[in-house]
């Protein structure tokens, strides 16, 4: 199988620069050993004006069988006698992209030593693939590569047999990429669509994969409109790995919508810990009164219950948790039959794993299934997925979100989801003065960017009802201080106009996936 890379200079920026960006010399023939076969670079013209690099990989019959056969192990995915008669040989695929990695290691990751300058550098790159097993054609072919920055994708269908063209086309073509790109950047889209456009892969698929895939994809695979068939193909179809590489290029892209990094979306709060010191339970003693029975409870639990209730008293059965977090308050919802849907929503990729487990989906039943759905988004952005259920919940969530950004999250929950009602619950910073194992001036989390009196609360949301359509009630949650009120405070939003009547009075609406 065989490749070659092209490209142009003049006498100041000679095309031979493409010998430094390699790290192979133009005026050498190199041979490299590979699991299957032995690689070979070699340039049939170098010069100032032009420069062409050609990676020809000499595939090992034997260690191909040997090395394992049939889908996914060595061998072409067709036929029972594939191991012995095979395009493997001769058709670019993933034993060209592992040759391709192992050969241009360097260039993949854009170094290049002798002159740092280069890998930064866009230059006119033509890439020529003679035979490249296309399942799925041209067509989808250029839909691959045409979005990613190249001037002329051109594909040529090779025929069957020339001697009877009434056969037809093959499933073969020839691939010919032109237009301005960093190296670097080529190279690691022919490292991950190779297999791609084939199908098919040489070696099984673990889950390292995963990363390789996302390393490559750095920049260009999460904003890719097939970005989900290239991540399945490219995890030959294994259902949990492709499930963790979309959560994780999701993650990428609202980063990057975001301007943040996707460690700082990715930020999962402990949810066993609820606040600074709501960590301890006092056990309760025998002969105690309600009470003191009452007090014992934990106030996330209470919290947890106070939701129910409201939930129950509005007649919900189709909830939104928005933020759900580790899934305590979705598990809470499934053990009451009259919830029917209940769908955890939050940007976390650690979260929604812990709440998976938390819950059990992979071994729960699948009437029971049916009824719960784990999704990854920002509430900074609309979302069609969250519209027409009967109520969204949001406990212990605008917290910790920054201030400029709450506006972002009303809209995309009030005026863009609108669901029938919608609770929130957020710490109370008049009591923080009866914890006494907490500091003045601190707040009851390290995540949280605020914490509002009752007087706030009820002024942010009595502003938010009037400007969306709904009337707005509030509720203690835990013991309620004469002087300082409860713990936790919750409103409780229900919806008095139709939502086509909001929409039509509204100013500016943001577009799909936009913030608010």
């Amino acid at each position: 199988m065989f490749l070659t890379i092209s490209t142009t200079g003049t006498p100041e920026e000679p095309a031979t620069d493409l010998g430094f960006l390699l790290h192979k010399h133009p005026g050498k023939t190199q041979a490299f050993a590979t699991s299957h076969g032995t690689a070979h670079v070699f340039y049939p013209e170098a010069s100032d004006r032009t420069c062409t690099a050609a990676l020809l990989l000499e595939v090992d019959p034997v260690a191909l069988v040997r090395r394992g056969q049939g889908k996914g192990r060595g061998g072409a995915p067709d036929a029972t006698l594939a191991q012995y008669v095979n395009d493997r040989p001769y058709a670019a695929s993933s034993l060209l992209a592992v040759a391709l990695s192992s050969v241009f290691r360097t260039a993949l990751k854009g170094q290049c030593a002798a002159r740092p300058e280069l890998p930064a550098r866009q230059r006119p790159l033509r890439v020529e693939i003679p035979v490249l097993p296309a399942r799925g054609g041209a067509d989808l072919v250029r839909r691959l590569f045409a979005p990613l920055g190249w001037d002329s994708v051109e594909t040529t269908p090779i025929v069957l047999d020339e001697r009877f063209p009434d056969w037809g086309d093959s499933r073969y073509l020839r691939l010919v990429l032109e237009g301005e790109l960093r190296l670097e950047d080529a190279l690691r889209q022919l490292y991950v669509l190779l297999p791609v456009v084939d199908d098919s892969k040489h070696y099984w698929i673990a889950p390292d994969e995963v990363d390789k895939l996302l390393r490559a994809g750095d920049g260009w695979l999460a904003a890719h409109p097939e970005h989900a068939l290239i991540t399945s193909r490219y995890l030959a179809r294994h259902k949990r790995l492709t499930q963790s590489a979309m959560e994780r290029l999701e993650l990428a892209r609202l980063a990057e919508a975001d301007g943040s990094e996707a460690e700082e979306l990715d930020n999962a709060v402990d949810g066993t810990v609820d606040t600074a010191v709501d960590t301890t339970v006092d056990g309760v003693a025998a002969g105690q009164d309600d009470a003191a029975r009452e007090r014992s409870v934990p106030l996330a639990v209470r919290r947890r219950e106070a939701v129910l209730d409201a939930l129950r008293e509005a007649g919900a059965a189709r909830v939104l948790d928005l933020g759900c977090g580790e899934g305590q308050l979705v598990q809470a919802l499934l053990k009451d039959t009259a919830f029917t849907e209940i769908v955890g929503v939050d940007v976390s990729v650690r979260a929604l794993t812990t709440a998976s487990r938390r819950l059990r989906l992979e071994r729960m039943g699948e009437r029971q299934s049916s009824r719960v759905r784990l999704l990854q988004g920002s509430l900074a952005y609309t979302d069609k997925r969250l519209a027409g259920y009967d109520a969204a919940v949001l406990s212990e969530v605008v917290e910790h979100v920054d201030l400029p950004r709450l506006p972002a999250l009303e809209y995309a929950v009030f005026g863009s989801a609108r669901p029938r009602t919608v609770l929130v619950t957020t710490p109370n910073v008049e009591y923080n003065v009866r914890w006494e194992s907490l500091p003045a001036g601190r707040v009851r989390h390290r995540d949280h960017r605020f914490e509002w009196t009752r007087e706030e609360f009820r002024t942010w949301a009595g502003r938010v009802a009037a400007r969306h359509g709904y009337a707005v009630a509030y509720r203690p949650v835990g013991d309620e201080d004469p002087e300082v009120g409860p713990p936790t405070q919750m409103a409780v939003f229900t919806r008095t106009t139709d939502p086509a009547e909001t929409a039509a009075t509204a100013t500016a609406t943001p577009k799909e996936g936009e913030a608010a």
